[in-house]
């Protein structure tokens, strides 16, 4: 069994509702053991012996069904998710938002962070993800942030906020 990470994308918002035991019960039901759901948001850490590209598709297939909404997953091992807090580039201070853009398609990061390079935002690329440094309050209404929400990035983006990775990548998430 490996261990995994994944991040649902738009669930909790607008009209799609999940609760996550019946978010839980989904993952167990294709075979996930140790699930474990974090915040209401659709972070999960759980373990499975199929490869990521094929545990994507079947969650996203089992969730759209289940759920009847068109499911986007997001999924990494649990150890590059450990990577990925440990690069975060930036000064983390009480002013700021920290954030890690998660971003499965190559192409796609390679666009969003060369977008990123001409704003006035700290940003960073690494390995599957954008590192974001934002100031609270502002995080929805930056120039980057107008960009991010675009429909094309819809299926291959979520953000999450570096103190809730922190949680998830505890030892006790599992």
């Amino acid at each position: 069994m490996t261990k995994q990470i994944a991040f649902l994308r738009g669930i909790n918002v607008g009209n799609i509702r999940i609760k996550m035991p019946d978010l839980q019960a989904a993952f167990e039901k294709v075979g996930c053991q140790n699930v474990k759901t974090y915040l209401q948001t659709g972070n999960v850490v759980f373990e499975s012996n199929l490869g990521l590209e094929e545990l994507k598709l079947i969650l996203e297939h089992t969730l759209t069904q289940t759920f009847h909404y068109e499911a986007f997953v997001l999924l990494y091992s649990f150890d590059s998710l450990v990577e990925i807090i440990a690069n975060y580039p930036f000064e983390r201070t009480e002013t700021h938002h920290a954030y890690a853009i998660f971003i499965e398609n190559e192409a796609i990061l390679e666009e969003l962070s060369t977008h990123s390079q001409g704003l006035e935002e700290d940003m960073a690329t690494g390995k599957k993800v954008l590192y974001w440094k934002v100031t609270k309050g502002q995080s929805t209404d930056t120039a980057f942030s107008k960009l991010l929400a675009k429909a094309k990035y819809k299926p291959y983006t979520t953000v999450r906020n570096l103190n809730t990775l922190e949680k998830m990548g505890s030892p006790d998430r599992l």
